[in-house]
């Protein structure tokens, strides 16, 4: 081989292995950078379905979740895909059929979802704005609605939904507690916590039933609590490990109380809202057993009665 042939090789092994080099570092950059982006391959193939409580309008519900649902997003690089069910009936019978794979509930719609459909699995609790696993249900009036906790009768009351916590179940319970009840009063289903505050305050009904923390915005208005149940579990993600590899579930309940641990860390993760800003803990088919003792044998009426 001549003298300018070898050079010519020489030339061209430099260039390949100047190349090479490159693309190494290139594939070294490109990798460490989807790894800090989050964009990391997912293990996870399938879309999750999620759906919140409709405790009130659907703006408003999606709004405060999709902080939560973007982190477990990007975080495990799946997609996330909203199921809004107009009530509680419906989520709860959606959960049943498998059209739904993560559900927000509250302790009385886990409770019978979970005696009719045993692959429903609590995973977190959200903390309450006591910082307390726990919360209560309220039975409000507003000044100038004459209502009698004691001992008046055919009173309008407004209640949430059948399967709210603080619907039938809780407002009934705060009125035996004064010898009275539902049944010696006209109630009727308004749908949202909020519903319920402002048709009181509006003077469509004389009292009504809601969570206390929803009761409490309306304070400055005049709404006032005259009594309050006992502490019951938080709301809290309910899976379906009938739909759910145990794989996913754990790693979303993983990333979850990681999430809890930088709360107060350097730096938040995600935005903080009413519904997710103050805690995660781990949940527990056994946190529900005060449910299931307060429900009994209680019949829950479908509708109410004028």
């Amino acid at each position: 081989m001549k003298s300018y042939q070898k050079r010519a090789v020489y030339r061209a092994r430099l260039y390949l292995q100047r190349g090479a080099k490159i693309m190494r570092l290139l594939f070294v950059v490109l990798l460490v950078a989807s790894t800090l982006l989050g964009r990391v391959p997912s293990v996870f193939a399938a879309t999750v379905r999620f759906a919140p409580l409709p405790m009130e309008n659907k703006e408003t519900v999606l709004s405060r979740f999709r902080p939560l649902t973007e982190f477990l997003a990007q975080r495990l690089q799946i997609d996330i895909e909203y199921v809004y069910a107009d009530d509680y009936a419906e989520l709860l019978e959606n959960f049943r059929k498998s059209k739904v794979d993560i559900a927000y509930l509250g302790p009385l719609p886990y409770v019978e979802l979970r005696a009719a459909y045993a692959e429903a699995e609590p995973l977190v609790f959200f903390k309450e704005s006591s910082n307390a696993v726990t919360y209560t249900c309220a039975l409000v009036t507003f000044p100038g609605n004459d209502f009698d906790v004691r001992h008046g009768r055919y009173q309008k009351i407004a209640l949430t939904q059948p399967l709210s916590t603080c619907g039938y179940l809780s407002t009934n319970g705060l009125l035996r507690n004064s010898n009275n009840s539902l049944e010696d009063n006209n109630y009727r289903y308004v749908g949202t916590h909020d519903e319920v505050a402002l048709s009181v305050i509006r003077g469509e009904f004389a009292a009504g039933g809601l969570k206390t923390a929803v009761a409490r915005k309306y304070a400055h208005l005049g709404l006032f609590v005259l009594m309050e149940t006992p502490p019951l579990p938080a709301f809290a993600l309910i899976v379906n490990t009938r739909t759910m590899p145990p794989d996913l579930i754990a790693a979303i309940k993983e990333a979850l109380l990681e999430l809890d641990l930088t709360h107060s860390g350097q730096g938040q993760q995600i935005p903080w809202n009413d519904v997710i800003g103050n805690g995660i803990v781990e949940a527990h088919d056994s946190d529900y057993q005060v449910i299931r003792d307060l429900l009994g044998s209680a019949r829950i009426q479908q509708k109410g009665n004028f």
